[in-house]
């Protein structure tokens, strides 16, 4: 590759101009199209890093939290709600699938804030960062909160979208399907998408000062009194919370630190030389990884964006695709992104937090969601998750069968009443097809197996410590 003319990007401009996206989020993809084409590729080779050994830890900020309501008036709830699922089969909002009690994400994050609203006193806002394949759902669900409504900031802003690249020859991919012409930029697009919806100055005129930012599907990220506190005192520009990697965790993006500035710096999985992977999963190496909570003073984000001309550089992620992700002979294309906590590097005195697991409960796939919907968790009249007092194992390990539990019809279709009681379990699977019962319940290591090639339901009862066989 060569770098990039002017006339190069122009039919990207043109295009983005006629989909009404603004100046600014051309100029942003702009300069990712021009690292693309330069050659580079976006990777963070081991040898430019060193590992982190200890950050601050959250435990050590109790005496944050009278700081932390203070500045309660002045702070942002954000949630990145751009995601569609589809990994796990859904076609809309992922934050509109019911969790618990009937519930969806986006229900219970409105009720965590209306909540919050009435138990401190404090009109927190929220803000909803949407893709244009979620707005619509988005927004009907707000039509019944009237409280979101009519609160004093927007709801919702819209994240960008950018062109597919064509692999061969870097132009902009023609497809039957136009919407798939189009991709998402990452959640590295919530510094653009703040200044081209206006809410970036309009949230500092009206008095904000401290905006915190999570994913939908991470109903453990509330906005904690102690951790605003910290930020608020110690003047901090930008926090991000880490937490402390495990097995499970070791394929997520973990933090560093860029040997050439000394600069903290997330790389993730897609930015790691194949020769390195065995490095970046090393759990005792790279000790902690991305939540993507993230605290951003508000102020230092203008003040960074100034100086930057409204583009922060984030290191580019360079995804290899095929134009139609359900067709695998369709043409080759990349796919241009940054992350959210990548802008740790960008930020002077940035910093990592340790925090509980409690603050991380995503929801990735069904095997989560399962654990999220099973009796390892409760629900307060706060409307917060929590693991119940009584457990006293670590994080459950849960492997249904991809075959028949990875997408959400199918999953629901095997688990028709409630889901099995998962409290005293450490590990779950079920390897073929399934149908769970109500009333189960498993203890200790639980495996389920069907080794006949049509459905086999579980009945209820009590498993513990065993392998089930089913068909025989």
């Amino acid at each position: 590759m060569t770098p990039t003319s002017s006339a190069d990007f122009a039919p990207f401009a043109e295009k983005m101009r006629r989909a009404g996206l603004a100046e600014l989020a051309i100029d942003t993809f702009r300069f990712y199209y021009e690292t693309l084409a330069a050659g580079v590729s976006g990777m963070i080779g081991e040898h430019e890093i060193t590992p982190v050994d200890t950050v601050l830890a959250q435990h050590d900020l109790a005496n944050y939290a009278e700081a932390g309501l203070a500045a309660l008036s002045r702070a942002v709830m954000l949630k990145l709600n751009g995601g569609l699922g589809t990994s796990m089969g859904l076609e809309r909002a992922k934050s509109l699938l019911p969790v618990r009690d009937g519930l969806s994400f986006l229900d219970i994050i409105i009720r965590q804030v209306l909540y919050a609203r009435a138990s401190t006193g404090t009109a927190i806002p929220l803000l909803l960062m949407n893709s244009f394949s979620t707005d619509e759902d988005t927004q009907a669900v707000l039509d019944q909160y009237g409280e979101i409504r009519s609160q004093a900031v927007p709801p919702t802003m819209l994240q960008n979208k950018v062109p597919k690249i064509q692999r061969e020859g870097l132009r902009p991919v023609s497809w039957r399907d136009k919407e798939l012409e189009w991709c998402p930029p990452g959640h590295g697009d919530l510094y653009v998408a703040l200044q081209t919806s206006g809410l970036l100055r309009g949230l500092i005129d009206a008095g904000y000062s401290y905006l915190f930012v999570s994913n939908a599907d991470n109903l453990g990220a509330t906005l904690d009194p102690a951790i605003l506190g910290f930020v608020a005192s110690q003047n901090v520009p930008f926090l991000m919370e880490v937490a402390a990697r495990s097995e499970a965790d070791k394929k997520g993006g973990h933090l560093a630190r860029r040997i050439a500035d000394n600069r903290l710096i997330l790389r993730e999985v897609a930015q790691c030389p194949a020769q390195d992977i065995a490095a970046f999963q090393d759990i005792t190496r790279h000790r902690y990884f991305n939540t993507n909570n993230i605290w951003i003073n508000l102020s230092a984000l203008a003040s960074v964006l100034a100086q930057h001309g409204g583009v922060i550089k984030l290191p580019m992620i360079r995804n290899q695709k095929t134009v139609d992700p359900r067709q695998a002979d369709s043409p080759m294309v990349y796919q241009l992104e940054t992350a959210m906590g990548a802008a740790i590097e960008v930020f002077e005195n940035a910093q990592a937090l340790l925090v509980d697991r409690a603050r991380f409960l995503p929801v990735k796939t069904c095997n989560d969601l399962l654990a999220l919907r099973s009796d390892i968790f409760e629900m307060g009249e706060d409307y917060l998750i929590r693991q119940r007092s009584e457990r006293t194992l670590g994080p459950i390990t849960i492997d249904l069968e991809s075959r028949y539990y990875k997408l959400i019809d199918d999953f629901e279709a095997r688990f028709p009443a409630q889901a099995p009681s998962l409290l005293a379990c450490s590990q779950f699977k079920i390897t073929g097809d399934v149908l769970v019962e109500g009333g189960v319940s498993c203890q200790g290591t639980v495996e389920v197996q069907n080794v006949t090639g049509s459905q086999q339901r579980l009945p209820a009862g009590i498993l513990a410590d065993q392998t089930v066989i089913l068909g025989i």
